[in-house]
């Protein structure tokens, strides 16, 4: 079965199992050289097999919820979306959430995934009570900050290699209402974008969506839009009754691959200057969850604008003292290779608690570049201005790194590898780690 990322690439050939039963996970999992695998929402290889691959969908239940704490204990194919739905409703959102719905707990758990309020809350890690892991044998662990404490903190952030989880236990946040009180501030440029994060870091969600296809003094011009959850008492008139409704969601769906020529540079440049100009106009105003936290989501399939070839996702972390040089590096490059990106995205991390976990205090930029010779090439030099400026790279989002450029931005997984060697044995392999020579 051909498989690939949420970019379209690389494309894999793998023998996918679907197993509906612990039994036939175990004997899944004990033939070795596979890879656990969600709903394929990570950008790249990382839960592709190179021989086989395991489809955890099938375990999707919830399990257990203490309706006084929060904590809600479920199996590893669980999709948020479906927490949402069923806890929503209840009083309760997730903590941490990364920028789709559709990711299962598992590939939340695996990626250590970080979402807007990371300055303030962590990433999913902090939300964690324990995980249960299937070990190579065939036998579950219980695993936590107390219990199998290092396989615990090799496993979230580890990408799979350590073991399939099973089951997730998690808290989630208590909330009075399902709406989101958001304020766009327009940002001239970078810098002007990074002084508005570092005013406003007690805002719980902080987010910049950034135009990459400006140049000089406005480079790298923003919308930062910052958000609370509103409170019932905030809201007015037929919100009020029903303080946990947003009513209806629609979307809009891409039926298949778009031509090439229609996402251009030309056609990038029009849509963020559109776009700028639209976000200028108001400037606070309460949105629902979905549109605050899932703009994407509700353009289903967006993935299919990119064309048959796919898109690459870069994304990076810089500290935070090398953080401005190291971004108008970055998009100073990019402007010069006349090269846009249609989604740039700019948000500040804070501490960061895991052995191997991506965020670290600094800001972090992602950017979708579609596949092409000049884009890959492209995306070589921003790996060397990274490494420069001592940031790291975000394997979920990986699909070209090389093993050196890895290895010389994070040196902390030559301690996973020794784990994995001394505990694990080669089980469990992904097309990435086999690439990065994890």
């Amino acid at each position: 079965m051909k498989l690939s990322g949420w970019g379209q690439y690389p494309v894999i050939d793998t023998h996918v199992q679907k197993p509906k039963s612990l039994k036939e996970l175990c004997d899944a999992v004990i033939a070795g050289n596979t890879i656990p695998r969600g709903n394929g929402r990570s950008y790249g290889d990382s839960a592709i097999g190179k021989t086989n691959t395991i489809d955890m969908r099938n375990f999707n239940r919830v399990l257990e919820f203490n309706s006084e704490t929060g904590l809600l204990v479920a199996e590893s194919g669980l999709l948020l979306s479906d927490i949402i739905d069923k806890f929503l409703q209840k009083g309760w959102f997730p903590l941490v959430t990364p920028g789709t719905k559709f990711v299962t707990l598992g590939g939340l758990v695996a990626a250590d995934v970080h979402g807007k309020n990371h300055h303030k809350d962590g990433s999913f890690c902090a939300c964690l009570s324990w995980i249960e892991i299937l070990d190579k044998n065939g036998e579950l662990k219980k695993c936590s900050r107390n219990k199998n404490k290092e396989m615990f903190f090799w496993t979230v952030g580890g990408m799979g290699l350590t073991g399939t989880i099973v089951k997730v236990a998690l808290y989630l946040q208590p909330v009075s209402s399902a709406w989101i009180k958001q304020e766009t501030i327009p940002a001239k440029n970078i810098s002007h974008a990074i002084e508005i994060f570092e005013k406003r870091l007690e805002t719980k969600y902080s987010v910049a969506w950034i135009d990459c296809s400006t140049k000089k003094k406005n480079l790298g011009r923003s919308l930062v839009y910052l958000g609370e959850h509103a409170l019932a008492s905030d809201l007015r008139n037929d919100k009020s009754l029903k303080p946990l409704e947003t009513g209806k969601h629609t979307s809009i769906n891409v039926p298949f691959n778009l031509p090439p020529f229609v996402l251009n540079k030309f056609s990038i440049r029009i849509f963020n200057k559109f776009y700028f100009w639209l976000g200028t106009k108001k400037q606070k105003k309460l949105v629902s969850w979905n549109n605050y936290f899932y703009p994407l989501d509700r353009l289903r399939n967006w993935n299919r604008i990119y064309g048959k070839r796919g898109f690459a996702q870069f994304q990076c972390v810089i500290p935070l003292k090398n953080a401005l040089c190291g971004m108008q590096e970055l998009l100073e490059t990019i402007s010069e290779c006349g090269a846009s990106s249609f989604l740039g995205v700019l948000k500040r991390l804070g501490d960061q608690e895991g052995y191997i976990s991506f965020p670290m205090k600094g800001y972090t930029l992602a950017l979708d570049f579609p596949i092409t010779r000049e884009n890959l090439e492209l995306m070589k030099r921003l790996d060397q201005i990274t490494i420069k400026y001592g940031g790291r790279f975000y394997l979920a989002k990986d699909s070209r790194m090389s093993s050196t450029v890895f290895k010389n931005s994070d040196p902390r997984f030559i301690n996973l590898r020794k784990f994995i060697d001394e505990n694990i044995g080669h089980t469990y392999k992904s097309v990435q780690s086999e690439r990065l020579d994890l």
